[in-house]
């Protein structure tokens, strides 16, 4: 029992190691991602009551969502992905109608998300804000330019999610991200209270894990109720498409052929060389089809379409910003510094060609669609590349990229990507595609297809699972078993080394994870016991012990709020929690 006189001395020693972990706090929230880095802002916009029984409960009831900084939120300035901007444009005067729609139908809107500088980038990178974290393949990009609305759905921080697809700015985050994306008709879904990037392609999309949800957004966003489903007729695979693929195209085609067998019957299949048809279709490309071929005719007219995607879309972006950019000379990344600083000006008449390319791509694609008739191309060309990579800067890859994803921009048909799990550790995924205006009869394609997709892709699995999986299984259980006992031993080093080799056995089990949360927590690595806390919560949304351990991780990391979330939500799922109770008082009412 310490004696009266060495009270001051304990005060000043607890004084000092306040301090330690004060110092200690600021430093790890410069190294932790908080959410993945996903965010730019956090506010709520909550939606109105519910109407009165007997009517209906809001469509969107209980789901959360975030919008890329591309949307006006009253009250607050709309980013653009560059701090210049910001910091040089007031505060938006009104919500965007798009936003407004959700929360009105019962959604609640959560924050502003990354997005590449001027949502010029195709990457995700953002030197400004920091590069949002691939959360399936951590040291790849997650895709741009709606990179941190993407890596919000597939964190699972919000079910679904707002982005603006110019050039692929919805769809390639969804296909490297590993989720689902929908890019709607062109004109579909309002432009209003968004920044524009190509007026003559900016659409307004929505990414989310559950297809379910995808479809409930579109019956709020995309005007008029629903049609009796219709089962398609035509089940086109664009064989050339998937030749510009890196990914095996067995691969990619066989989950969609053989669900569209079982669901549709085979008749329904069709194949067809892409390219070809639309060089047959598309007249007005073969003026820049004869400067722009580069020798290789097989794909000059997928070529073609990128390359004037890509003219049309830095004429667009000058004609709204270039004034801007002039006068304040912004600090910007050099990859898109190099496309925007100097102003492009077409001809009339390379316009006008333009002009007549989409006008006649879309009556080509709608010929070959009709009303019943869905495409099916690769999203990407390649697994996403690595963070600050070579390759991103190649032209080649952005003209192969962009020779998938000109397919919807000029034609402004719909397209929705369809996640079908990991190749290499990689997300991948395919992409149906419908007629310009045939947006519901595809998000209902892809709810009637889902189940028999997922069987399929199981199926696929099953035949490549060894005979070794159940003893991995068990030898995974052995492995947290020696961890306990490290841990009951206090050798932490130990336990962390068991726990992982129990992950590394089988990673979908919360427990494992769970406990070596608890291993980081006692040597005081917060950052990883905080990633850990928070996969065994997405295995296990019910999961008390992690939603406490989360809370103590980020409680010492400094972010008060989200630690006192993870309390309150513990208490939610054990109300009788005496642990969880204490704490979330305590933040609440230090910090609150």
């Amino acid at each position: 029992m310490p004696s009266s006189s060495s009270a001051p001395n304990l005060w000043v020693l607890l004084g000092l190691s306040l301090a330690g972990i004060l110092l200690m706090t600021k430093k790890l929230k410069k190294a932790a991602k908080v959410d993945f880095g996903a965010f730019v802002q956090r506010f709520q916009l909550l939606p109105p009551p519910q109407p009165a029984p007997p009517k209906a409960p809001h469509p969107l009831t209980a789901l959360t969502f975030a919008v890329s900084d591309l949307f006006d939120i009253n009250g607050f300035v709309t980013g653009f992905g560059n701090p210049d901007w910001e910091r040089t444009h007031e505060a938006a005067s009104q919500t965007s109608p798009v936003v407004s729609a959700l929360v009105d139908g019962g959604a609640t809107c959560v924050g502003k998300t990354v997005v590449d500088e001027m949502s010029f980038g195709v990457s995700g990178e953002n030197r400004h804000y920091g590069t949002p974290t691939n959360f399936v393949s951590p040291a790849r990009i997650p895709g741009g330019s709606c990179s941190g609305a993407a890596v919000a759905v597939a964190a699972k921080l919000v079910d679904f999610s707002l982005g603006v697809d110019t050039v692929g700015g919805v769809r390639q985050p969804a296909g490297h991200c590993g989720i689902f994306g929908f890019r709607p008709s062109y004109g579909a879904v309002s432009h209003l209270g968004i920044i524009p990037i190509s007026t003559s392609f900016d659409t307004v999309g929505w990414f989310a894990m559950d297809p379910s949800v995808l479809h409930r957004v579109g019956q709020v966003l995309l005007q008029g109720q629903f049609a009796v489903q219709r089962n398609p007729r035509n089940v086109i695979i664009a064989d050339d498409c998937f030749q510009l693929s890196k990914i095996p195209i067995q691969r990619l085609t066989q989950v969609v052929i053989r669900s569209t067998e079982n669901l549709f019957g085979k008749q329904v299949l069709k194949h067809e060389k892409l390219s070809d048809y639309i060089a047959s279709r598309v007249p007005s490309l073969k003026a820049f089809d004869s400067n722009k071929s580069n020798g290789d005719p097989k794909f000059s007219s997928l070529r073609s379409l990128a390359s004037i995607m890509q003219l049309l879309r830095r004429h667009e972006f000058s004609h709204n910003h270039f004034d801007w950019i002039n006068t304040v000379k912004p600090t910007l990344d050099p990859l898109i510094s190099a496309q925007v600083q100097e102003k492009l000006e077409l001809a009339d008449k390379d316009i006008n060609n333009f002009v007549a390319v989409k006008n006649e791509l879309r009556s080509a694609l709608n010929a070959l669609l009709k009303d019943d008739g869905v495409l099916v191309i690769p999203t990407v060309c390649s697994p996403p590349p690595k963070l600050g990579s070579k390759e991103l800067s190649s032209e080649d890859y952005l003209i192969t990229e962009f020779s998938l994803t000109a397919l919807a921009s000029i034609s402004g048909c719909c397209q929705v990507v369809i996640p079908l799990g990991l190749y290499e550790n990689y997300p991948v995924s395919v992409s149906l595609m419908a007629k310009h205006g045939g947006d519901r009869f595809l998000l209902d394609t892809l709810k009637t297809m889902h189940s028999s997709l997922l069987n399929k892709l199981a199926d696929e699995a099953g035949k490549s699972k060894t005979s070794n999986d159940v003893s991995k299984e068990a030898a995974a259980e052995i492995a947290k078993e020696k961890g306990n006992a490290a841990f009951k031993a206090k050798n932490w080093q130990k336990a962390i080394g068991f726990y992982t080799d129990a992950i590394k056995l089988n990673s979908t089990t919360a427990t494992y994870f769970n406990n070596r949360a608890a291993a980081y927590l006692e040597l005081g690595s917060f950052i990883q016991a905080e990633a850990d806390c928070t996969k065994a919560i997405d295995l296990d949304k019910k999961n008390v012990k992690a939603y406490l351990r989360r809370g103590t991780a980020r409680e010492m990391l400094g972010y008060y709020k989200e630690a006192t979330e993870d309390f309150r939500y513990a208490l939610v799922l054990e109300p009788t929690n005496k642990r969880a109770a204490v704490s979330a008082d305590r933040l609440t009412k230090y910090f609150q």
